[in-house]
C-alpha cells in the first residue's frame, strides 16, 4: 500500500558496508592500527600471564629485528589518553628486548569488561598455560560476565545470567573454555591459595587435587603448612590435604596438628633425611665453599664410619 513504511530498517552500520568498497573497508581497519610509542602502552590490570624471558621470547626478539611485528598487538584507548594493552603482552616485552620504541597496535572501542574477555581469549591460545595463570584467567572472565549481565539474580547461590536461558555463568565459561563445570570451579580454587602453594602447583610438586582442598584454609594455616613443606621437601597427599581442612573448619587446625599431619609417612613414600642448614653449616670451616659442602659431609661421614668399624673390631677381640 502507498505510504506504508517498511517494518525492516537496515543498522546504518550495515548500509555503510553495503555501499562501501571492500577498498574503502580495509582503509578503515587500518586506520586504527598505528605505531604506538611503548611509553604510552600500560599492561592490562592484574594479567594473569606471565611473560617470560625464555628460548621462545628469545627467538620471537630475533623474529620482530627482522621482519618486525607481523601481528598488530590489540589496544584500548584510556581517558586519560594513555593505551591499554589487551593482546600482545609477549610482543611488547620483545619489542622492548629488541630495542624498538614503538609497537604495531591495533586500536579497539571496548569497555573493560569486554577487554577482559577478549584479553584471556587471545592468551588462552598459547601452547604452554600454568595453573595459576589458568585459574586467574577464568576468575577474571568470570566477573567480567556477571558485570555483563547487569545485577544478574541468584539461585541456589550460584549467578545466573538473565539474557543466557537460565544457564548459570560458570557453565557458560565451561561451555566456551572446553573445560566442564566442576574443573572451572577448580581452577578458580586455586586463586585462593598463597602464592608459594600456587607455585608448588605450576611446578607440578602438588597435584590440582590436593590443593583446592588446601585452598579453604585461611592465609596463617598456609604459611604454616609452607612452613612445614620447606622443612620436609614434601607436599602433603590428598587424603592429608582433606584432613587439615576438615580441622580447619572444626576450628582444630594448629602448627602442631599440620606438623603431625605432615610426618605421617605416606604411601611410597621414600624416607628424607633432614638436616638442618644452621646445625651444619656450623662444623664445617669457613673455607669450605657452600658447593663443596655435600662432599666435605661425605667425607666426614665414610671417616666417622670407619671409626666406628674400627672402634668395633678392637672391642670384638
Amino acid at each position: 500500500m502507498a505510504g506504508r513504511k517498511s517494518d525492516f530498517t537496515l543498522p546504518m552500520n550495515t548500509l555503510d558496508e553495503l555501499f562501501s568498497s571492500q577498498a574503502e573497508r580495509d582503509e578503515a581497519k587500518l586506520s586504527k592500527i598505528r605505531d604506538i610509542p611503548l611509553s604510552e602502552i600500560d599492561d592490562f590490570p592484574d594479567h594473569p600471564f606471565k611473560v617470560r624471558e625464555d628460548e621462545d621470547m628469545f627467538q620471537l626478539v630475533e623474529s620482530i629485528k627482522e621482519h618486525g611485528v607481523i601481528t598488530p598487538a590489540t589496544v584500548r584507548q584510556k581517558d586519560d589518553g594513555r593505551y591499554e594493552l589487551i593482546s600482545g603482552h609477549r610482543r611488547k616485552k620483545a619489542c622492548e628486548l629488541a630495542g624498538f620504541e614503538t609497537l604495531r597496535c591495533e586500536v579497539v572501542e571496548l569497555d573493560r569488561d569486554e577487554a577482559t574477555i577478549l584479553m584471556v581469549e587471545s592468551n588462552f591460545q598459547r601452547s604452554q598455560i600454568l595453573p595459576s595463570e589458568k585459574a586467574y584467567a577464568y576468575k577474571m572472565r568470570l566477573e567480567a560476565m556477571k558485570r555483563q549481565a547487569g545485577r544478574p539474580s541468584k539461585e541456589n547461590g550460584a549467578t545466573v545470567l538473565p539474557h543466557l536461558q537460565g544457564k548459570k555463568s560458570r557453565e557458560i565459561l565451561a561451555e566456551e573454555s572446553g573445560e566442564s563445570h566442576e574443573q572451572v570451579r577448580k581452577y578458580i580454587r586455586l586463586t585462593y591459595l598463597v602464592p608459594e602453594l600456587l607455585e608448588f602447583v605450576d611446578e607440578g610438586k602438588m597435584k590440582m587435587r590436593p590443593a583446592v582442598e588446601l585452598s579453604y584454609l585461611n592465609e596463617d594455616c598456609q604459611r604454616d603448612l609452607v612452613d612445614e613443606i620447606d622443612l620436609n621437601d614434601c607436599t602433603p597427599s590428598h587424603a592429608q590435604a582433606i584432613r587439615m581442612r576438615k580441622f580447619f573448619e572444626e576450628g582444630k587446625l594448629t602448627p602442631e596438628s599440620i606438623q603431625a599431619i605432615m610426618s605421617e609417612e605416606k604411601p611410597n613414600q621414600r624416607e628424607k633425611i633432614v638436616l638442618r642448614g644452621e646445625r651444619v653449616r656450623s662444623l664445617i670451616p669457613k673455607d669450605v665453599p657452600i658447593d663443596q659442602t655435600e662432599e666435605y659431609v661425605c667425607k666426614a661421614l665414610e671417616h666417622y664410619k670407619k671409626f666406628l668399624r674400627n672402634r668395633a673390631e678392637r672391642d670384638s677381640r
